[in-house]
């Protein structure tokens, strides 16, 4: 029944309009009452994202089942594929939802509140593993940050191409900057295979020896990837 009436939803959607399709409007296209809908959905509008409590649930328990072992950035940086995992199950409906998010003001203000949700669970796992470090819950927000912009951004462009490449590479290399920025070891995939064009940080490609130099770069929040790459590339100076 949850089914069905996404998919009345959407129906009505692409024909209508959003606005102008009313929760009885799907409800009498799914031939079921209005009593049922709101058993599985709060509102009309969370009718058009039905996953992202499934997946946030999954993000937390993914975050909660953490040892010691895990480093911090590549476990929040995997944590983000489970959001890239359901958009990639069905490519068809994650477009049309994607065009409908961008044409209503409303749902783009209530994915944002979404994105944040996802954010701030990032944020409480990294300020737990950066308890007693100097600036702990600074690094843990920006980087959650980073972690949310280089998804988003990667996933969008899928989006745009209407569902067509490879989403899990276009992810895999924007987290990689985020990996080289502030993590410790090269970005993994949930398969266990390491992305490629990725070194570890703190060493130089080719070498054994640690780099000596740290550089850090705060960005605003929101800032576009392009931004954040521009930033890290002018704080490494020329040559990189």
């Amino acid at each position: 029944m949850r089914d069905a009436l996404v998919a009345a939803a959407f129906q009505l959607f692409l024909e209508r309009g959003y606005e102008q399709t009313t929760v009885d409007d799907i409800v009498t296209l799914a031939g079921v009452g209005r009593r049922s809908f709101f058993r599985y959905f709060p509102s009309k509008e969370d009718v058009v994202f039905p996953d992202h409590e499934r997946c946030l649930a999954d993000m937390t328990a993914f975050l909660a089942a953490s040892g010691d072992e895990h480093e911090p950035v590549r476990r929040v940086s995997d944590a983000a594929r489970l959001v890239l995992r359901m958009y990639a199950e069905n490519p068809t409906f994650s477009v049309q939802r994607y065009r409908l998010t961008k044409s209503v003001p409303g749902l783009r203000a209530y994915e944002l509140s979404v994105v944040w949700r996802y954010e701030r669970q990032l944020a409480e796992y990294l300020r737990e593993r950066f308890a007693g470090r100097r600036d702990g819950t600074l690094q843990a927000d920006v980087i959650a940050a980073a972690v949310v912009a280089a998804h988003n951004n990667a996933l969008r462009s899928w989006l745009r191409s209407d569902g067509q490449g490879d989403a899990s590479a276009e992810v895999d290399h924007a987290l990689g900057y985020v990996q080289s920025a502030f993590g410790t070891g090269p970005a993994s995939r949930p398969d266990g295979h390491e992305p490629h064009g990725h070194e570890p940080h703190g060493h130089e490609p080719g070498g054994d020896e640690p780099a000596e130099d740290v550089v850090v770069v705060v960005s605003r929040r929101g800032a576009p990837l392009w931004r954040v790459v521009q930033e890290i590339e002018t704080a490494l100076g020329p040559g990189t």
